[in-house]
């Protein structure tokens, strides 16, 4: 009795520091008895109740007994009202807010309001926007239910008034949020319509937008999941006024969103809430990322046909066809076709497209004219293009411009040396550029034997969902694959597990358009990374392989930029990167043109490229004494050989075997066939 006496005692010194006099209390300290202190949780180390948990904490029933004789109950609810106090406008309007709040000019604020019964995928939804929205240069931040209760509302439990109190300061925080020009995602159950519905008066009476979204999953849904075990105890009776169980949850009748997580996949629900911002003019289309196909729909393909077959004719090449696939599979979203002059300099100068946003396109992708062409054909409203005497689309609107080749160069390659393999075909191309829409009416097929592999970002996005994939990490390559090579891959799949992800799946992706000569051409790369897989040193199951259609252009920083790009359009969000990506030796100095970390750390820096994370390159060299390719250490430089691209095609020629664990021997015996087959050719 002496020591509850001290402890009410020592509790009303607090008090007393606080409100400067103490509250009146109905009835005396010594009420507060030991055998109800006994009954109290106390969280503060020396079991003394913190001042929060002896005045507000309704589930201490101690005090709750004690708060329903006394004015304590009162006391709290005088504490939320203020008096002689005048809002104060500020000075920076919300406009002037929008331009400075990220990269991507807009006032953006409002609230997304999600609510649901616990395990509904509040949580999951709203960090899975949060990030795609950040990653997106959109201010976002996202307030969780169980957050919150560590901080703002520790004060509060889950009575009906708690209840009420904890959505009535959520509603104020996120309003203020919204007001600060980010969009606020909170996730809370919030069981009741009255408190939803003042939340949404809180945020329109300050003129900011609300969207309620209803997450929705049935009770049987949230108690299969019940990842915090919530369920379970409030079916045994340890948790009272669980909603869902015994406290009833009112569900929104007019939300303006519902989504059901107990049938959609979290991919299929994010894209949901984002059509619903881009409809609410929150965010730009351009974020959504969504694959623009250029090919004629099949209800209007014979119309186009005999269109085609009528209008005047450009004569492309292989190199153009294959940028044609590029675009109609919409490897280049958002282009509508080959660049005209205002997407051309926007690229070449700031190396990306500005109009609706600013989005990565680091490389020109555009249609070369002779002056021949450019004088038959300005003014026509449409051209054919016509590619081994068949026509393969239609270019609606051509625009003529013209083709700057050295100042090309020299911004694309950082060199002009007519000996770059791909320079050479630009200096020897058109001197107009022709830009327009692209209407492409078939899919692009080469007949080789590998079409099976030549997967759209559509269709890839289909088999990482088919194989329920949670993380996709793609491989760019256009050379032959070693363990080295495959250690980076191996060890991102380890990292992305350790990170939590289930199911990592990796995009092995050669690029399969053109070239330069002495590289291993695609079939023979084909059938080596086959011959990996075959050995198990890639795990078959969970990696695809696919062929990228882009042309090579050895551009290095500037051209890794499009390859991881595209990459992240076909729904990769990981992305490995090598030594020198993109790179090559300065055809007259033989030394490297490009600086080969520069690649890797452009990535990291490069602007819209935020929803991919970027996999740094380690370097990895064969391990003498382990007789593997391994991660290299300085502390052990004589263990290790550094075995050359040179090195290797030397061993290939002669049939020699490199080392062994250096590359899986059946994929070794492909190279070595290839290389035999070169010189009997010669």
């Amino acid at each position: 009795m002496r020591e509850a006496r001290g402890r009410a005692s020592r509790l009303l010194r607090v008090l007393k520091v606080i409100f400067k006099k103490p509250p009146r209390f109905k009835g005396s300290s010594e009420k507060f008895s030991g055998k109800n202190f006994a009954k109290c949780r106390p969280s503060t180390p020396c079991g003394r109740l913190s001042v929060c948990e002896a005045v507000l904490q309704p589930q201490c029933p101690a005090v709750r007994r004690r708060c329903e004789m006394s004015g304590v109950k009162k006391l709290r609810t005088d504490l939320t009202r203020s008096t002689n106090v005048v809002y104060q406008a500020h000075h920076v309007s919300r406009n002037k807010r929008g331009q400075v709040v990220g990269t991507r000019g807009g006032f953006r604020g409002c609230t997304i309001w999600l609510t649901g019964l616990s395990g509904a995928g509040k949580t999951t939804l709203s960090f899975a926007l949060e990030e795609y929205l950040v990653s997106h240069a959109i201010p976002c931040y996202s307030l969780d239910g169980d957050n919150i209760r560590h901080g703002l509302n520790k004060n509060l439990g889950f009575s009906d008034e708690d209840r009420e109190e904890n959505i009535r300061r959520v509603a104020e925080v996120a309003k203020l949020f919204a007001d600060a020009g980010l969009v606020c995602i909170t996730s809370f159950i919030s069981p009741f319509t009255k408190d939803r519905n003042e939340a949404r008066k809180v945020h329109e009476s300050a003129g900011l937008k609300f969207f309620e979204v209803f997450v929705h999953a049935s009770l049987e849904v949230c108690e299969s999941r019940d990842v915090k075990g919530l369920y379970k105890k409030a079916r045994a009776g340890e948790i009272k006024g669980f909603t869902g169980i015994d406290s009833e949850y009112e569900r929104p009748e007019a939300p303006e969103l519902v989504l059901k997580t107990g049938e959609l996949t979290v991919n299929e629900c994010i894209h949901q809430l984002l059509e619903l911002l881009k409809d609410q003019n929150i965010v730009p289309s351009e974020i959504m990322e969504e694959v623009n196909e250029l090919f004629v729909p099949e209800n209007k393909l014979n119309l186009a046909i005999a269109e085609a077959s009528t209008l005047p004719t450009i004569s492309i090449t292989k190199l153009d066809l294959q940028w044609v696939q590029v675009l109609a599979e919409g490897w280049a979203s958002p282009l509508k076709g080959f660049m005209r002059e205002r997407e051309f300099l926007q690229v070449l100068h700031f190396g990306n497209l500005l109009d609706g946003g600013a989005i990565n396109m680091s490389v020109p992708i555009v249609l070369p004219v002779s002056s021949e062409t450019k004088q038959e054909l300005d003014g026509c409203v449409a051209v054919a293009l016509e590619y081994q005497g068949s026509r393969v689309a239609i270019l609606r609107n051509p625009e003529f411009y013209a083709h700057r080749k050295e100042e090309r160069c020299a911004r694309q390659w950082g060199t002009t040396c007519p000996q770059h393999p791909h320079i050479k075909m630009v200096m020897e191309g058109g001197d107009w550029l022709v830009g327009g829409n692209l209407e492409v009416l078939e899919r692009i097929k080469w007949n080789d034997g590998l079409d099976q592999y030549r997967l759209t970002p559509k269709e890839l996005k289909q088999k990482f969902k088919d194989m329920q994939a949670d993380a996709i990490f793609a491989f760019q390559l256009r050379n032959p694959v070693h363990n080295g090579h495959a250690l980076l891959m191996q060890d991102t799949k380890r990292r992305l597990l350790d990170r939590g992800y289930k199911n990592p799946v990796l995009l092995l992706h050669p690029l399969g358009g053109w070239t330069k000569d002495d590289d291993v051409p695609l079939s023979w790369r084909m059938r080596q990374h086959a011959a990996v897989l075959e050995e198990g040193v890639l795990d078959p199951s969970t990696t695809i392989v696919a062929i990228f259609p882009s042309p090579m252009m050895y551009a290095g920083p500037t051209e890794v930029q499009w390859h991881c790009r595209a990459r992240m359009i076909a729904g990769a969000n990981f992305y490995i990167v090598g030594r020198d990506p993109a790179g090559m030796p300065h055809p007259v100095t033989k030394q490297d043109l490009y600086e080969p970390t520069h690649g890797g750390k452009v990535l990291t820096m490069a602007p819209g490229l935020t929803s991919v994370e970027i996999i740094p390159f380690r370097v990895a060299a064969y391990n003498k004494t382990k007789k593997a390719m391994d991660f290299y250490s300085p502390e052990c430089h004589a263990d290790f050989e550094f075995i050359s691209g040179t090195k290797m095609r030397n061993l290939a020629r002669s049939g020699e075997n490199p080392p062994d664990g250096f590359m899986a021997p059946k994929a070794w015996k492909v190279l070595v066939e290839y290389y035999s087959s070169v010189q009997k050719n010669n």
